[in-house]
């Protein structure tokens, strides 16, 4: 019974391995039409927008999820 499942792992990861290798791309460094990076983003500009420009716009959608219930609140 080990030695099936031995044999099944090994198949099974052997099989996966083959695949990731044939999945790969092959000619990533080489340039192609139209395929025009650019510069790079700097440490500010990385900062502003994946951190500062998530936490406004959370502010901002929780500002407006909560503007009908400050209305009432004030009421009374």
């Amino acid at each position: 019974m080990d030695k099936r499942n031995a044999l099944r792992a090994g198949a099974v990861s052997a099989t996966v391995t083959l695949m990731m290798l044939l999945s790969s791309p092959a000619m990533a460094l080489t340039r192609d039409d139209g395929d025009d990076p650019g510069s790079g983003l700097s440490v500010g500009q990385t900062i502003g927008l994946y951190v500062l420009l998530p936490i406004v716009a959370f502010a901002i959608i929780a500002a407006l999820a909560g503007l009908p219930y400050g209305n009432k609140a004030k009421k009374k």
